[in-house]
């Protein structure tokens, strides 16, 4: 038998907003450059960007540091 899924949550809703929000300064910014393709591929970029650093924080995995990895080792 499957769980049933969660609804929609508050770290939804703050990931909803800042995405809703690098899109509108991709949009004002290319309308400036005047060049809006160039604005949304950035705010694309910079969006996926904010979807890992969100997740991560979220999941409370931020830093790299980690005392049980060594590395690769031969």
């Amino acid at each position: 038998m499957t769980t049933p899924r969660k609804r929609w949550t508050r770290g939804h809703s703050g990931w909803a907003f800042g995405t809703a929000l690098i899109f509108a300064l991709g949009i004002i910014f290319g309308m400036i450059w005047g060049q809006l393709l160039v604005g949304l591929f950035l705010a694309f970029a910079v969006s996926i960007g904010w979807l890992i650093a969100y997740e991560s924080w979220r999941g409370r995995n931020v830093g790299l540091e980690n005392r049980d990895d060594n590395g690769a080792q031969l």
